[in-house]
């Protein structure tokens, strides 16, 4: 009988911390998409775009690649 119950209580400790441990990477996750990112803009078409996918060349930001070519030559 003492197995029993052992199994029991085990399983249900191990359901509850599989919760816990599932809810606490949800909240992280959560935690990182209202994250805010600086907002630049493109010197050649006025885009708006974060600044981890714009293009920095010789202190000038673009969006693209042709952008910058076309503002260089």
């Amino acid at each position: 009988m003492t197995k029993i119950l052992f199994v029991i209580v085990v399983t249900i400790g191990l359901v509850l911390w599989f919760k816990h441990m599932g809810r606490a990477k949800r909240d992280l996750d959560a935690k990182k998409q209202t994250e805010v990112e600086d907002m630049v803009r493109c010197q050649v078409c006025g885009v708006n775009m974060p600044r981890s996918e714009a293009i920095l060349s010789q202190g000038r930001i673009y969006c693209c690649e042709d952008h910058r070519l076309r503002d260089q030559g």
